[in-house]
């Protein structure tokens, strides 16, 4: 990459800099700064490689969240492991997949690639943050009966090993510590596929009601600035038009391997 050094040089040679018109002075201060001209902006661009793209789809979520309102947390989960309710767009854009259900305990896979690289190139810390969260989370959800859902309230998270594309698949356990009646607490661990620890959590959560089918908060419901849980966004009686065919009626998946029911 070439450099402004000319223009460097001008700006330091040149008396009463201060009396330079304005545009003078910002193209100097630019050449001084290190950013690019248009010339060397594009020299440096083709040397990059092609763009990388990854495809990411997902289904209209009212029609999971409106499905989870209708089960226990635990049948919620397992049909979407299973395919009966689409995954929710978060679960599709992580590439997150549920593996082990059980009451208290919830065990997910999470591919990694370039995609979600920090500018060090190394896996974003971001991404094994909210897999802990959505393990804890699923955890404390396994435990909940129809009509109640949940947020997090706080997340600790300390990490342990920087992850690659060569670390993945991640692996993530969430635990139940204690099952309150306002308030859970669980515990999170990623490992990456050596089976080496990579990070872990502990993590708070509120328990609360959600609305009933016509959308009014059961007593005890908690309203947040934005209303109601994602959870208990929906009226319960969307689920018949949205999905009474089947799956075919999410509309397009993109999710390999899957067919839809025949009507």
């Amino acid at each position: 990459m070439r450099t402004n050094q000319a223009a460097r040089n001008h700006v330091l040679s040149s008396p009463g800099r201060a009396r330079e018109p304005r545009a003078v002075r910002e193209s100097t201060e630019a050449a001084m700064s290190g950013r690019l001209d248009a010339e060397d902006l594009g020299a440096a661009a083709s040397s990059w490689g092609p763009a990388r793209s990854r495809l990411a789809t997902w289904h209209d979520p009212s029609v999971v969240a409106a499905g989870a309102r209708q089960r226990s947390g635990l049948d919620a989960l397992r049909e979407i492991r299973d395919g009966a309710l689409p995954p929710w767009p978060m679960q599709r854009l992580l590439q997150m997949d549920l593996v082990t259900l059980e009451q208290g305990r919830v065990e997910v896979r999470c591919a990694v690639d370039e995609s979600v690289y920090n500018l060090l190139g190394a896996v974003h810390g971001g991404l094994v943050c909210t897999l802990l969260d959505t393990v804890a989370g699923c955890a404390v959800l396994s435990t909940l009966p129809r009509g109640r859902g949940f947020t997090s309230i706080e997340l600790k998270v300390s990490f342990l090993r920087p992850v690659a594309v060569g670390s993945g698949p991640l692996t993530a356990v969430g635990t139940v510590v204690k099952a309150g009646r306002r308030i859970a607490f669980a515990e999170g661990q990623v490992v990456d596929a050596a089976g080496r620890d990579v990070a872990t959590a502990s993590s708070s959560l509120m328990i609360f009601s959600v609305p009933q089918e016509d959308g009014s908060p059961e007593a005890g419901a908690i309203m947040t600035e934005t209303g109601f849980d994602q959870l208990s966004a929906v009226p319960a009686q969307q689920i018949a038009r949205r999905t009474g065919r089947g799956p075919e009626s999410w509309g397009p998946d993109g999710r390999p391997g899957w067919k839809a029911d025949t009507p």
